[in-house]
């Protein structure tokens, strides 16, 4: 018998026989006292426990809110739009201006139409009432006659282009699925180097090109001093564009630090900088001594190579005649410093992972991405050397290694630690200079390509994926199509779009290029997000480069924090302690690490408050897909409505640079 069973006996009247009755539940209705004694309490605790959650609900969305609007309230009030003048926006805040009024006033229309349950289909010409009726039965027929066909045709045009570039995507991922399944890399061979005679180490000449990097100087510097190899077989030559007086001084004091350490290391600085880092690289192989080294390894100021470097990239060289540069990848100190940060490392992990690795295996050829590689010198100077015509001077001379029959290998497994932007600002400048380059670089290209001695094959493959797929139809159709033409179909519903357009195969390729980071994959809806938003900086910065505009020839120092440079010097001064008793080295009196970084701080310019920008496109975008996403309410239009609703979020986020760190 059952623990909560009850056993009741009754007794007949005729007879004396009894009956057992067994009962399984006891609150079920043979037991009616019992439930009215203790269910309406019951009730009562669970409707207060209800009440509790939701007043904490409602009190939490409050307080969020209110933190959220303050927060608004006081970026907008403190906000620098200095660089937002009239000359940045340009035309296309204009046209995006444009677009915005007009949508405003659909959703006016519609709205008036929605609540007096206007439908043309249903109304005869005779039965209009006022003006405004009839205005708007004029639109709907104009609408559905003219306007929808036009804006039915750019969308297809752009679903095309968006599934050639999907196609192109899927085939890359599948390159690198192939990769990661057959284990392959690239080989070298077993007597490439002898360790045991430093006398067959090739001469390698190291740069650090530079210009007022005061956070990361000292870092980069120490890196490249410690690599790994005979020490009259390397020179390291720190090409200083600075143009602060005191920071030259701190830079020649690490040099001359590292040079009484015994490391071959000269400073070198030009009066007139001219061509940004094309014209600091080409003055500094100009040198009579460049032509006794046979290799040259370039890192950016704030990348930090390992001491094998050398020795994972060098031997590649060895029975390669053709092979002109070994690239490594890069790997980052601030991944995740923050939302922006984390973003950006997905992206990067896709273009190396996938792009740089398959196109360097089975094509020999990538783009060089301008640090972290070893190029041989003899390619360069057949390739035509530095040039200063675009403000992407390592994919220029990429392309014209290329061209020349170089062959190119990528070193997936050899990463170069390295740092990301942490605000939005320099990352914006980044990526205009990064997308305003390649398309100033097809023009000057275009007409070499096609007079080439390379290939039918190779020749469509640098202007038709290389150019024109990854560098030109990427960043317009993401514009055009889901910040343009997205909002439009919602005021015009004859040319709507389809749901596999906006949600599934975007999700999908969002999804191939987060595999390359798993660790990311919780960020997959902000990651399409941000990438859409980041799309009108990118298609900017292509019709700047395209057209020759004036913001395209625009090259700003990416801003740098120098997360690990305190690190760094610290282990470097530990480092000193423990040899001190192996060796005797004569220093200067005043030249420690811990004590560089003390004058590096006492010779700090005083820090400028921290402000935040305003910026008016995306700011404008957002105003233009949130007004869209409230017609898309209206038509409950469903996935529609949410994607522009929290695409209009994201843009705002950006337009009013809460995401990432302030900049001073």
């Amino acid at each position: 018998m059952a623990p909560n069973s009850t056993v009741t006996i009754t007794e007949k009247s005729n007879n004396n026989d009894f009956t057992l009755l067994q009962v399984h539940d006891s609150n079920s209705p043979m037991f009616p006292e019992k439930q009215k004694a203790t269910s309406p309490k019951q009730f009562t605790w669970f409707l207060l426990l209800k009440l509790h959650r939701v007043v904490t609900c409602l009190s939490w969305l409050t307080n969020g809110l209110k933190a959220t609007f303050a927060l608004v309230k006081k970026r907008v009030s403190l906000a620098d739009i200095s660089d937002e003048g009239p000359k940045s926006r340009g035309r296309l805040y204009r046209i995006i201006k444009v677009f915005l009024a007009l949508s405003i006033g659909g959703l006016a229309i519609e709205i008036i139409a929605h609540f007096n349950k206007w439908n043309l289909h249903m109304i005869q010409p005779w039965e209009v009432q006022g003006l405004l009726q009839w205005s708007y039965m004029a639109w709907l027929s104009f609408r559905e006659d003219y306007v929808a066909p036009l804006v039915l045709s750019v969308s297809k045009f752009c679903i095309v282009l968006f599934l050639i570039q999907s196609l192109d995507r899927l085939v890359l991922c599948l390159g690198c699925f192939w990769i990661k399944y057959k284990k392959l890399k690239p080989t070298i061979d077993a007597d490439a180097c002898d360790v045991e005679d430093p006398s067959n180490f090739p001469m390698v000449l190291v740069q650090i090109p530079m210009c007022n990097e005061r956070e990361v100087y000292s870092q980069s510097i120490g890196a490249a001093a410690q690599l790994d190899w005979p020490k009259d077989r390397i020179l390291i030559q720190v090409l200083d564009d600075s143009d602060d007086g005191n920071l030259q001084l701190l830079i020649k004091e690490e040099v001359t630090s590292w040079k009484e350490k015994g490391v071959n290391i000269v400073y070198r600085h030009r009066l007139i900088r001219t061509g940004y880092k094309a014209g600091n690289l080409k003055s500094a192989m100009a040198c009579d001594y460049v032509k006794d080294y046979e290799f040259v390894a370039i890192f950016d100021a704030d990348f930090q190579p390992n001491p094998d470097f050398l020795k994972l990239t060098i031997p590649h060289f060895k029975g390669k005649p053709d092979l002109g540069l070994v690239q490594a990848r890069w790997s980052f100190v601030n991944k995740d410093e923050n939302l922006l940060t984390r973003l950006q490392n997905i992206n990067l992990c896709f273009h190396f992972e996938v792009e740089q690795q398959v196109n360097g295996y089975f094509l020999n050829f990538f783009g060089f991405n301008g640090t972290a590689g070893v190029w041989r010198i003899k390619a360069l100077e057949e390739s035509g050397g530095w040039l200063e015509r675009t403000t992407v001077e390592d994919m220029d001379i990429a392309v014209r290694a290329h061209l020349n029959g170089w062959k190119f290998i990528f070193l997936n497994d050899v990463k170069v630690l390295c740092e990301l932007p942490e605000s939005y600002e320099a990352y914006k400048k980044q990526q205009h200079r990064w997308h305003s380059g390649p398309m100033q670089l097809f023009r000057l290209c275009l007409p070499a390509i096609i007079t080439s001695k390379i290939s039918i094959w190779k020749k469509s493959n640098l202007i038709f994926l290389f150019f024109l797929l990854r560098k030109l139809i990427l960043p317009f159709y993401s514009f055009t199509l889901f910040c343009i033409i997205l909002p439009l179909t919602m005021f015009i519903p004859e040319s709507e779009l389809p749901l596999w357009v906006i949600c599934y195969v975007p999700i999908i390729m969002s999804f191939l290029n987060i595999l390359p980071a798993p660790k990311s994959v919780p960020f997959l809806v902000p990651y399409l997000l941000f990438e859409n938003t980041m799309s009108v900086t990118k298609f900017n910065a292509m019709i700047s480069g395209l057209f020759q505009l004036g913001s395209a020839y625009e090259w700003v120092v990416t801003k740098k924090t120098g997360r690990s440079s305190e690190s760094d010097l610290l282990a470097l001064a530990e480092r000193e302690s423990k040899s001190s008793n192996e060796e005797k080295i004569l220093r200067r009196h005043s030249e420690s690490g811990l004590e560089l970084l003390g004058k590096l701080k006492k010779t700090e310019v005083p820090s400028k408050k921290k402000r935040n920008r305003l910026y008016r496109k995306e700011l404008a975008l957002a105003l233009l897909l949130l007004t869209a996403s409230a017609r898309s309410l209206l038509s409950a239009h469903g996935v529609h409505f949410y994607f522009l609703l929290f695409q209009g979020l994201s843009f705002l986020i950006m337009g009013l640079d809460l995401i990432g760190e302030q900049v001073s």
